[in-house]
């Protein structure tokens, strides 16, 4: 241990005498990219593998049969992954991000740098509805902790490398640099400056050349713009906005709906029984719901909606117009609830891709039924594309992440005008109904959360506990002015808490309010200390916000308050020490 320790510090050094912080860091971030590429190949490929190896043990003429089973039978395996080899929790891949940026200085567990893998390959190998975004995420996110750790960078430099990590993920899985570096600045929340540009575009550009190298040079969902937008058309890509801003809505309370019921359910078998059960009838039902619909959604923006009926009851109706509606409609609804079983029953995985496959079912439900109302002629692919961008905008409350990565993925850049609309009306929508995206939900929801609102981020990385002062001189509830004098020469402050023996606050007294009794020694004896303290109209609780602690400090006008855990005191905070750690951490964050 000694000898790697003696090792990594020579290394340090020569770094140190060799190479700028900034020619360092765009070295890292160019690994970082590169790792972030390689978890992507590796994940889609375990995927791949274990899809094959199930159809050549089950023939395809009863596969449709085991549909009911196999989702179970993943999240089972991923299940005694977590319980039995991990022994921790594997969390959603990207708001544990945003949790490690804002309360746990970056750090990632290092577990994630493998369990998300295995555990969502098995999920979404056997069928999991879900995607592989969210575990590749995590996966490079928990790499470029590591080596922002191993490498002794400071707290900006690896948030850095969490960003860097995050747009090397998306570029290697969608093939889509551009929309990778506009996720991290949007999403992952990490502020485009000179600082940041420089190594964004290295992780990102580093990944997508590793994703070519190992799974080729086509895009995810190959697409060609037969007719470009017209004029005409502007209206109704506004109202596909609308659609799939009330569509994301729906999701997001769907979701969290699912997240919270099964967070009160304790034991995880039971989970497992619901979640997996109701999943498997839900995919023996609709076969589209199986796995992360990466084919379904190519064939619906080719206009091939057979996917909608292969395999169910449903078949001999796939002529009818309006029951393909219904169908199409149905399965949109149930994508989400199946996604959030997914999770529910513990499965691991991301919801790029049932956000992806809705988006393409809902733009080309629309397009269905205006032309069949005979209301407009619209072009069915094109809205069935601009639907996915609708449903990212809504769903992730990321309009240019859903603007980019649809054009960047599909190369629908003659589209560009009708991707913003629709994105940018789904956005205004759906912030109507559900103020947070369905990553931030829960952290926004523990005031976890770090954003682009600098002063509420900062307050939010401050904590009550670090910002206690203990020492302050304390007085018994039966203290005369006597003992508070001989309290006074002693102490170097002016506050005096009054506490008895089991820690409870009685009050507190004020050196500017018994100055004038201080040269009367004939009353040290008479006046009691019960008669001179006083007990503040405010206080503050350990498990108060800092946002709740700067309200207070605000309403009060006072440099000191008490901190009381159920009435015990437990010490001051004062304005001067949350000012100074409030400056601190901004120069943190400060970029050059």
């Amino acid at each position: 241990m000694s000898r790697t320790t003696n090792t990594i510090r020579q290394i340090y050094k020569w770094r140190l005498k060799h190479i700028n912080d900034r020619s360092y860091v765009m070295i890292l971030s160019s690994l970082v990219g590169i790792i972030a590429g390689f978890a992507a190949v590796i994940i889609k490929n375990s995927v791949h593998l274990i899809h094959r190896l199930l159809h050549s043990i089950v023939s395809s003429e009863i596969f449709h049969y085991v549909y009911f089973i196999t989702p179970v039978v993943g999240i089972f395996i991923a299940v005694l992954i977590v319980k039995y080899l991990i022994k921790a929790p594997v969390r959603h891949g990207i708001p544990n991000v945003l949790h490690s940026i804002s309360k746990r200085n970056g750090q990632l567990s290092r577990h994630n740098m493998f369990s998300s893998i295995v555990t969502s390959a098995f999920t979404v190998g056997f069928g999991g509805s879900v995607g592989l975004e969210g575990p590749t995420v995590a996966t490079g996110a928990s790499y470029g902790s590591f080596i922002g750790r191993f490498f002794r960078l400071d707290y900006k430099q690896v948030t850095l490398m969490l960003a860097c990590a995050c747009a090397g993920a998306m570029a290697a899985i969608f093939k889509a640099p551009i929309a990778a570096i506009v996720f991290a600045i949007e999403v992952i929340m990490i502020d485009l400056t000179t600082f940041s540009l420089v190594p964004l575009l290295l992780s990102s550009a580093s990944a997508v050349v590793t994703s070519y190298l190992f799974l080729g040079r086509d895009v995810l969902y190959p697409f060609k713009v037969v007719s470009s937008f017209e004029m005409g058309e502007l209206p109704y890509f506004i109202l596909l906005g609308i659609l799939a801003g009330l569509v994301s809505a729906y999701f997001a309370k769907t979701y969290n709906f699912f997240h919270e019921w099964f967070d009160k359910i304790g034991c995880a078998w039971k989970r497992l029984l619901i979640g997996g059960l109701s999943l498997g009838a839900l995919v023996f039902m609709f076969p589209a719901l199986y796995g992360e619909g990466y084919e379904s959604i190519n064939a619906c923006l080719s206009g091939d909606f057979d996917y909608l009926f292969n395999d169910t009851v449903f078949s001999q109706f796939k002529s009818e117009i309006w029951i393909m509606a219904g169908v199409m409609a149905v399965v949109i609804l149930l994508k989400v609830v199946a996604a959030s079983l997914t999770f529910g029953a513990g499965g691991v995985g991301g919801i790029f891709a049932p956000t992806l496959f809705m988006g393409v079912n809902t733009g080309a439900f629309f397009a269905l039924i205006m032309n069949n109302l005979g209301v407009k002629t619209l072009n069915q692919n094109n809205f069935a594309l601009i639907g996915m961008a609708g449903l990212i905008a809504g769903v992730l409350h990321a309009p240019l992440t859903g603007i980019f990565l649809i054009a960047d993925i599909s190369g629908g850049y003659k589209l560009f005008v009708p991707l913003m609309i629709t994105a940018t009306f789904a956005y205004m929508t759906v912030r109507y109904f559900v103020p947070q995206s369905v990553y931030h939900y829960q952290l926004v929801k523990r005031k976890e959360l770090f954003t682009h609102h600098k002063d509420q981020s900062t307050l939010r990385m401050m904590q009550v506990q670090k910002l206690i002062e203990t020492d302050f001189v304390s007085l018994q509830p039966d203290a005369t002015l006597r003992d508070l004098v001989k309290a006074i020469s002693e102490a170097h402050r002016n506050l005096f808490p009054i506490v008895d023996s089991e820690g409870i606050l009685h009050g507190m007294v004020k050196m500017d309010d018994v100055r004038h009794l201080i040269f009367k020694p004939e009353l040290y004896d008479s006046v009691k200390i019960e008669d001179l303290m006083y007990m503040p109209e405010y206080s503050i609780s350990p498990t108060d916000s800092m946002e709740e602690v700067a309200e207070k400090f605000e309403k009060c006008g006072r440099y000191n308050l008490a901190v009381l855990d159920n009435g015990k005191y437990m010490g001051f905070i004062s304005r001067a020490k949350v000012f100074t750690s409030y400056r601190k951490i901004v120069q943190r964050f400060s970029h050059d």
